[in-house]
Parts: structure tokens; sequence; C-alpha cells
């Protein structure tokens, strides 16, 4: 399928019309309002809506919204409806109507670079996963030891900790360095300060597009129906706070200053030729957890990190979400079986992506194995974490025949600490 669009028609344009990823944009000083990328465009929603182009089924307008959630909370139906609808106004050889109407085409497609990206959507809640098997190994024998690197129930279930929603924040959102306590080591007592040891993690998030009912499980194959689509997470790390808090109840100050996702949720409908199954199970797992056909994708992914005097960014990893052990809909079925509600505008983060190469590990932790073995960048500079004024860039995107089904970029700067109070 090719579009009318030229520029969606670039092998490696990340939406061509075989993708029509949904987002939230504002241009020209006018309202947030929703919209989908395609090709180097935005496709301003609110205006196809407007002259009758596009129906999502709700009996109103939906698109004029400064959220998606309104349209999430439609269904199956509203979604594979719309979609449908926008691929026939914008495929070759289909509804012309868009194309050859010029006044119209100048007020819906706005060039990307002329756009502001908001939060594509209300963040209900916001639970993070461990569900990475290289990722929970490399930790696990960096502080322990090989042989016990994984807890005991890392085989069983899908461990994750609930994390904050009020600061998931949409790509090029600039991230303060935290203030937290920490001890370093060989020392007594802790110290209070900047964080020393700052990381990313390189992460897929599910954005939730149905609810559950508070106290009804669901199987899986219905945890993957309740997804509207997937975005790419940055989950900010403060390293050494996260040492000296996180036992006995898990991560808190350190991960709950900052979350960044891309601005572009990619449909299950898009991602659907790309899907691919977990890997072979090391132990068994419960009825509830397995999985009833292929639950993964095979996206590319890559980091890029840029110092604030650099002229260019250094690709520093790069892997595939294929590598996960627990996929979304599992990680879903695991939160809702004891009877958690899950929530329209949900995200679910994947847990940190890593491949079995080290050139393939989704942290600064794991890439300069805590800092033993900085990384050098192509400028010459080093780095063993995250300094103030670098940016870190996540990109990824499913390679089809002659064409990428891509979720953008998602990037954010780090800022000093805030400054000190006077307690």
């Amino acid at each position: 399928m090719r579009s009318w669009i030229e520029s969606a028609n670039d092998a490696d344009c990340h939406f061509p019309v075989q993708n029509l990823p949904f987002g939230v944009i504002s241009h020209s000083g006018g309202p947030p309002r929703c919209a989908v990328a395609i090709g180097d465009r935005a496709l301003d929603l609110a205006v196809l809506e407007d002259a009758g182009l596009i129906n999502a089924g709700a009996g109103e307008r939906v698109f004029g919204q400064s959220v998606l959630n309104h349209f999430m909370e439609l269904g199956k139906n509203a979604w594979e409806q719309v979609r449908l609808q926008l691929s026939d106004l914008l495929a070759d050889g289909g509804n012309d109507v868009l194309k050859d109407d010029s006044d119209l085409r100048a007020r819906a497609l706005i060039p990307l670079g002329q756009v502001q990206s908001h939060l594509p959507f209300r963040v209900a809640e916001y639970t993070d996963f461990y569900a990475g098997r290289q990722h929970a190994f490399n930790v696990g024998s960096m502080f322990r030891d090989p042989e016990n690197a994984l807890p005991p129930n890392w085989l069983h279930i899908p461990i994750g900790y609930n994390g904050r929603a009020s600061t998931v924040v949409v790509s090029g959102t600039e991230i303060h360095r935290p203030l937290g306590q920490m001890k370093p080591h060989g020392t007594d007592e802790p110290v209070f300060g900047a964080c020393r040891r700052l990381d990313l993690e390189l992460e897929m998030g599910a954005v939730v597009g149905l609810p559950n009912q508070m106290g009804e499980p669901v199987t899986v194959r219905e945890a993957d129906d309740m997804i509207f689509g997937y975005v790419l997470l940055n989950d900010w790390s403060a390293r050494d706070i996260q040492a000296w808090e996180y036992q006995p109840l898990g991560p808190f100050q350190a991960k709950a200053f900052g979350t960044s996702i891309s601005p572009w949720v990619v449909t299950k409908a898009a991602l659907e030729p790309f899907r691919t199954s977990t890997p072979e199970r090391e132990k068994v797992l419960h009825p509830y957890l397995r999985e009833p056909g292929p639950m993964l994708y095979d996206i590319e992914l890559e980091i890029l990190m840029q110092p604030e005097a650099a002229g260019r960014a250094t690709s520093i990893s790069r892997t595939n979400y294929k590598n996960m052990y627990y996929s979304a809909p599992q990680q879903l079925a695991h939160h809702a079986v004891g009877g958690c509600r899950m929530n329209t505008g949900d995200l679910l983060g994947s847990g940190t992506i890593s491949g079995p190469e080290k050139a393939q590990y989704g942290s600064l932790l794991e890439l300069t194995w805590g800092g033993k073995e900085p990384l050098t960048l192509d400028t010459g500079e080093t780095r063993s974490f995250i300094e103030d004024g670098d940016t870190l860039t996540l990109t990824g995107w499913a390679q089809g025949s002659g064409h990428r089904i891509g979720f953008g970029e998602c990037s954010g700067k780090i800022l000093p600490a805030p400054a000190e109070k006077n307690w």
C-alpha cells in the first residue's frame, strides 16, 4: 500500500500509511486536539471529523479533545472503524475527497515540524515491570552473584511496582536531576544531595484502552484485547538513591521524578504483522499467565546519547523488544488477577529491554557494568552515568517489506538538580 502523501512512501519513514499512530498536537496557537502521523505530516482528526470524513461511532465528536482517552474507551470496533476510514482517505486509489480539496488539506495536514506534541492520553495509573530476563540477570549478577541473580519468584510471575502517573511526560520534556538520600560505598551513614548515578531504562509502554471491573480477572487473550497500542518509554532511574531506599518495599523516589514516553501511540493493528512469541518457559507458568498465541512484537530499538556541547548523538545500544520474557498482555493479566481494576489510560512499562550481547543492553548500569567500564562516545567523551546537559533519545521501528512501522523518538534532556532549600 502506498499513500498519495509522498513522504509517507520513503523506505525509512516511521509513519507510512500502514502505521497511522495516534497522538495529540497543537499548532498555530490553537488548543490541543487528536491527530495521526502520516509521512512528515500530522493529520488533524478534529478537522476531518467536523467535515464528516471520519466517525468513531460515538454519537458525538471525540477528536477535538486534548487526550485520546475518549476515543480509546469506545473500544475495538471504533478503533478499527476509524483506522479503515483514515486508510481509505490517505491511500493511493482510495477516497480522494481529502486529496482533491486543497482548502481541507491546508487545514488538516500540518508539517510535523510546525506542531507541538502533547502527552497523548491522560495517564490514569502507571505500573513498571521488571520483565526482561537479561536485564534481571545482569542486575542480579552485579549486586548478588550469577548463581543467585534472579529472585526466587522471577520465573513464575512478572514482577512490577506502581509508579507515579503524575510525572509521566511527553518526549522533549526536560528532566531535573533528583535530590535524595544515598549511602556511598564504604560509608556508615547516608548523605543527602543530587543523584550521582543517573540512568535511563529502555522500555516499551503498553497503553490500556479498555477497563475491566474491580474483582474481575482477565485472561491473557482478554488482556491483549484491552490494549490500545504501544509507545516508547524511558523510565529515568536514580541508581544510588534506589540502592539505599528499595529494601524492603522496592523503588520509590528513585523512580518517581520522571518517565518519558513518545508522542505517538502505535496501534496493535499496525503491529499485527510483527507478532512473535515469548521465549520457551524455564518454569511452567500457572494457567492464568499462559499465552494463547504470539503476544510480543519484533521491534528494533536504539538508544542515542548526546552531551550538551556535542554536535551529534552517539548510538550506544541496539536491541529488540522480542527479547522480553513476559509480554504486556501477561503483565496486564497478572495485574488484574488479584482484583485490581485497570482503567482507560493505564500505562504498563515493560521493564528494561536488554539483549544477550553487551551492545544490546538497555541501561547505562549494564552498559558500563555499574560504572566500572565507561562508554566512549563518538565525540571522544566518556560516560559512566548521565551528566547534566546530556540528551538521551530512544527510537524504534518494526521492519516491514519496504516500509517501517515506527514510533518516532522519545527524548529528554537532563537539567541540574533543583537548588536545595534551607532545611
